[in-house]
């Protein structure tokens, strides 16, 4: 696991440094487009289900319910005017690599439920998914995203936690990269 998180290290800062431009760009354009900060900084659940904060760039008004976003009713009328792209092309995800960099987070791991997603979280714990630090991507993230239901999602990220290996590591970030480039998987 040491190996790992020097993995996660080094292409996080790495990832930081190429992303530092664009970056920068994305937060302007998240301030000019919509009242309210560049980033949002969300209560997550983490290793041992523990809570840390994980900042992404806001891609909702700031009057938006704080609930994962398929129980909103309509999520669309709670998007910013770019959130919608910045959602499709994970660029509201870049602010995470600083949660990489800091341990709260892995570049691969399950995705960290919000903090009231209790459901999630008992199903997650039950199957002892809440031993693994969590990721930027995961094997949940890329055999469906947005579309599995809790029981599948918490299924994958149990085989993830079994099956965890660099080489799979690897293979889930290869995966992610095609389903960012292709939009796949992303509902709102």
């Amino acid at each position: 696991m040491r190996s790992k998180r020097i993995f996660d290290i080094i292409v996080s800062l790495g990832a930081l440094c190429l992303a530092s431009i664009p970056m920068v760009i994305v937060a302007i354009a998240v301030r000019i487009s919509s009242p309210g900060p560049s980033l949002y900084w969300s209560q997550r659940v983490g290793k041992g289900n523990q809570i840390f904060l994980m900042p992404k760039f806001r891609t909702m008004r700031t009057d938006a319910p704080v609930v994962a976003t398929h129980l909103l009713d309509d999520p669309s009328t709670y998007l910013t005017p770019i959130g919608g792209f910045l959602r499709k092309t994970s660029l509201d995800e870049l602010p995470q690599l600083w949660s990489i960099l800091r341990g709260d987070m892995s570049l691969v791991g399950p995705r960290p439920a919000l903090f009231n997603q209790h459901d999630l979280i008992a199903q997650r714990t039950e199957a002892n998914v809440h031993l693994l630090t969590p990721g930027l991507t995961g094997w949940a993230q890329v055999n469906g995203r947005d579309e599995l239901a809790i029981p599948l999602k918490v299924a994958f990220d149990a085989e993830y936690h079994q099956k965890q290996s660099f080489v799979f590591d690897i293979r889930i970030l290869w995966l992610t990269a095609i389903k960012v480039i292709s939009a796949r998987g992303v509902s709102h």
